[in-house]
């Protein structure tokens, strides 16, 4: 049995650094036609020459997922330039931190807007595209805080939470044109979002005891499910949330 996603078209948002580099040089390490987006230009040169030293096909843009007309524009310019969108992989987020009574305002509808604005304005986006093809695959970051208490990240964990809610209804609704629509649930990753491992040893000690694997995952990890679940392998499963 292999994964074959080759010749197949992905936009990956977040993609400069993190997770979302990582899946995206993992899609196209695997023959994808990777579009990478983000918001950091200088994040996006330094993966572009990535790709070139790779040879890996893709192209990458500068996007704001906050705001409609950035996103129509990349998801106008993928498929100007490749005809088709097979995979969207939302993974662009945020996560402030702070106890609700102290919370601020602005950075709280910040998270709404990237974690869970962000998802609604790409998927809309690349829906009619999808519809068209009669396929598709939409893969959407949500996280262990919206599974269990994250206590002192209440923005971060209502927006994770509400991915998940809107992950099956999307679901619901796009079935019956062959697409899928799934979310994720990273654990413990260290990334910079969250420098888990800077914490001082002994943070990281109680951190890690909470683990079943007793270590830290790596975003590969994330990256290989991603691949699965846009694989044709994965046709049967929808409005899903998989823990990694």
């Amino acid at each position: 049995m292999e994964i074959d996603l080759r010749g197949k078209t992905a936009i990956v948002t977040g993609a400069g650094r993190g997770i979302g580099r990582v899946i995206a040089l993992t899609l196209a390490r695997e023959g994808v036609n990777t579009v990478a987006l983000d918001i950091r230009e200088e994040e996006l040169a330094a993966l572009a020459g990535e790709f070139a030293a790779r040879r890996f096909e893709g192209m990458q843009q500068v996007c704001d997922v906050t705001d409609a007309a950035s996103v129509q524009a990349a998801v106008d310019a993928a498929v100007a330039k490749y005809g088709r969108i097979d995979i969207l992989v939302n993974n662009a987020g945020v996560a402030p931190v702070g106890a609700v009574e102290a919370f601020d305002e602005e950075a709280w509808d910040l998270c709404q807007a990237v974690n869970l604005k962000g998802v609604f304005l790409m998927s809309r986006a690349v829906v009619p595209v999808m519809k068209a093809q009669r396929s598709g695959r939409i893969i959407n970051a949500s996280s262990f805080a919206a599974i269990v208490p994250a206590i002192g990240a209440a923005a971060y964990a209502a927006s994770k939470a509400a991915i998940v809610s809107f992950t099956r209804v999307l679901a619901g609704e796009l079935g019956p044109w062959n697409i899928t629509v799934n979310a994720y649930a990273p654990g413990m990753i260290p990334t910079e979002l969250n420098r888990f491992a800077e914490a001082p040893p002994e943070v990281q000690e109680r951190l890690l005891d909470t683990l079943t694997l007793r270590r830290w995952g790596r975003p590969e990890d994330v990256a290989n499910l991603v691949c699965f679940l846009a694989s044709d392998l994965a046709g049967y499963i929808t409005g899903a949330l998989i823990d990694v």
